[in-house]
């Protein structure tokens, strides 16, 4: 028997009233970031917001996701898509990283098309480093409609 992923989800404060729906809807289909785990069982054991700017919640929230097994954190596609990109998302990713050595992945479900469209006229993901941080949340144009 294949051993069963453990991850966490880590949402923006500012959807802290989101019921995770396109989250776990996509975790099931394996679509956006959570195409990694195609073939995979995979158990959320951890579900929870940064407790608003600065993260005031990453630090315990990491801590207690450990805990419970987690080797992969989502930071929630909301990081990315809010208005604006939460400006401390890679320093998120990099404290989550080094301090409990866990594989951070940027993204759960695939952007929805509403967010692309408007991010790309208004510029803001336009420099280098978001190609990187927005390819495991895009996907075909059809996927990106579906997740409006």
């Amino acid at each position: 028997m294949a051993e069963v992923r453990k991850i966490g989800i880590i949402i923006c404060d500012r959807y802290r009233n989101c019921a995770g729906g396109k989250c776990f809807r996509s975790l099931r289909n394996r679509e956006g970031a959570f195409s990694i785990y195609k073939g995979e069982e995979v158990e959320v054991v951890g579900y929870t917001t940064c407790g608003g700017c600065p993260g005031g919640n990453i630090e315990y929230a990491g801590e207690e996701m450990v805990k419970n097994g987690v080797t992969h954190i989502h930071l929630a596609t909301g990081f990315l898509v809010g208005y604006p990109p939460c400006p401390s998302i890679d320093y998120f990713r990099r404290f989550l990283e080094e301090r409990y050595k866990v594989k951070v992945i940027l993204g759960t479900h695939p952007i929805p098309e509403k967010y692309l469209r408007m991010h790309t006229s208004l510029g803001t993901w336009e420099a280098p480093k978001w190609k990187e941080m927005l390819a495991p949340t895009m996907t075909d144009e059809k996927t990106h409609l579906a997740y409006n």
